[in-house]
């Protein structure tokens, strides 16, 4: 059975905003690597998963790490929540419009972690309490405004680890 995370880059203040926030460190970007490597996949809305496949074509410039990036996120098999796109990318699935339905089914049938991408499609899974852990990686940024980590009311939770990445960054886990 699949587990499903939320995680993402988020402010002192609570926001998560890649345009806004420093880009991550060398070893924050290598631990996203290492955790996309063993993804059994990713879940997205069709917003986020725009911007993701971004990851689809190599890029003049990038560095092995990035390289790296592309390759695991490539293989791991990925599905789009979306009413409206009718073509997506290698290796990707749209999800018809049962999305607890989908999910469910997803989680049943897939074995590993599955990662949940973008503050409204968490939310939506939260609700339906589809989401098994919330990963926050806390930068020591304040923002002032943006989209929130939470995008609604959620579940009390219960801290399960911390984990210092880098200088800077601390990954704390918490489950309903």
């Amino acid at each position: 059975m699949a587990k499903l995370f939320f995680g993402m880059n988020q402010s002192l203040d609570g926001y998560v905003d890649h345009d806004r926030m420093t880009p991550p460190s060398p070893k924050l970007f290598r631990h996203f690597v290492e955790q996309t490597d063993r993804l059994a996949g990713s879940l997205y809305g069709r917003n986020l998963y725009g911007l993701m496949s971004y990851w689809d074509q190599d890029q003049p410039g990038w560095d092995a790490d990035h390289h790296a990036f592309a390759v695991a996120w490539r293989k791991a098999p990925k599905w789009v929540v979306s009413s409206t796109l009718k073509d997506v990318g290698p290796n990707t699935t749209i999800l018809g419009p049962d999305l607890e339905a989908e999910v469910r089914r997803l989680k049943a049938e897939v074995h590993g972690e599955i990662e949940v991408g973008g503050p409204k499609l968490a939310q939506r899974l939260t609700e339906l309490g589809l989401v098994d852990e919330y990963r926050i990686y806390l930068h020591p940024e304040v923002l002032g405004h943006g989209t929130p980590f939470f995008a609604a009311a959620r579940p009390p939770l219960r801290l399960a680890s911390s984990e210092q990445i880098d200088d800077q960054v601390i990954r704390l886990s918490y489950i309903p």
